[in-house]
């Protein structure tokens, strides 16, 4: 197989949470910052965790800083891991094929697996563990460190030398996510775009955004290892 870097976004691709980043955010906002339904009519979908707070601080005309964000943060991870344990609205598991195909990229030699994910760091680890799926990824790019899923696509990059991965890899880089967002920001550094239809897209929304491929979920995942 060619040697290749894929950057896996998390919700609605690789997992479902029954709701519970949603929840545990909405209870957060309103106990740190006293404003309830603060995400209310807010699409989460492909958005990192840092935008979607500014968004919150801006709709409830609270000051937007790096303190602001800091206390959200360190509040809402436990609230978070309570969330996980419990069943919540809506579907909640692994999505179909996802780990079926992890096991098989993960015994190519040069394959590399990394996370590009909206999630902060700490929150991705406690939605993968839930599934048993963290252990495939060995570092990634996540929602504290930028704002902009675009520039965590940069960041990505920018990262993969330090975590081994090589500049033959580098030329071969793929995004596999669910939303429009996951396919603009692999169109951003020059990737190519495998998406799913596992989340809130229609298979010819996102073929409309510009993936390369589209799958109706990962159980399809010989066509992404054809890519390789």
């Amino acid at each position: 197989m060619k040697p290749t870097l894929l950057l896996f976004d998390i919700d609605g691709t690789l997992v479902l949470t029954g709701g519970a980043g949603k929840r545990a955010m909405t209870r957060t906002f309103a106990k740190i910052f006293g404003v309830r339904d603060g995400f209310s009519g807010v699409n989460l979908a492909g958005r990192t965790d840092s935008e979607l707070v500014s968004s919150a601080f801006a709709r409830a005309g609270l000051p937007d800083t790096v303190e602001a964000h800091r206390r959200f943060r360190d509040a809402y991870l436990p609230v978070l891991a309570e969330e996980m344990e419990h069943p919540g609205e809506g579907q909640k598991s692994a999505m179909p094929g996802a780990r079926v195909l992890l096991e098989q990229l993960q015994g190519q030699e040069g394959v590399h697996l990394a996370l590009l994910t909206g999630n902060y760091q700490e929150a991705a680890r406690l939605k993968l563990a839930h599934f048993a799926l963290w252990n495939f990824f060995p570092w990634g790019a996540f929602g504290e460190e930028s704002a902009d899923r675009n520039e965590l696509a940069r960041i990505a990059v920018g990262r993969a030398p330090a975590m081994g991965v090589p500049a033959t890899a580098l030329a071969h880089v793929i995004v596999i996510g669910d939303t429009p967002h996951d396919i603009a920001c692999a169109a951003a550094i020059g990737a190519r775009a495998v998406a799913v239809a596992t989340g809130g897209h229609t298979v010819a929304e996102l073929r409309d955004a510009g993936a390369e491929i589209v799958l109706q979920d990962l159980g399809r995942g010989e066509a992404v290892l054809a890519l390789l």
